[in-house]
């Protein structure tokens, strides 16, 4: 049986140094193998990876459709309380994300805002 975990996830960054310093900004702690070359921030459960997309498709033999419009990919950051999620916001606007929905209440109680990195990954 496959393990049902996921370990890490890793973005392709167009401009790795860029997207790196936007996560810096958020405050996310970098391990000690972090570099401009390639970035790990450390969150609860899963380590999240910036690694340059042209050195992903020589790995995966892929091309990638790194630019423009939904990537099919959403990450999600749970925060304890739904009034949470307005500070979390502010302070995401300004490390410089990009809202695109502005925090509301979800029919199912919960509250939920999207919002783009500096390389238009999405994140709830």
């Amino acid at each position: 049986m496959v393990p049902q975990r996921v370990s890490l996830v890793t973005i392709g960054a167009i401009h790795l140094p860029e997207l790196r310093l936007f996560y810096q900004k958020l405050g996310w702690s970098e391990t000690a193998i972090s570099s401009d070359q390639y970035s790990v921030f450390e969150t609860t459960g899963v380590l999240l990876s910036l690694y340059p997309i042209q050195e992903l498709e020589k790995d995966t033999g892929m091309t990638s459709s790194a630019s423009g419009g939904l990537k099919g990919t959403l990450l999600a950051i749970n925060v304890d309380k739904a009034e949470d999620v307005d500070d979390t916001i502010g302070e995401i606007r300004a490390a410089g994300g990009n809202v695109i929905r502005e925090p509301y209440d979800a029919a199912w109680g919960g509250r939920i805002a999207y919002f783009l990195d500096p390389e238009n990954n999405c994140w709830e």
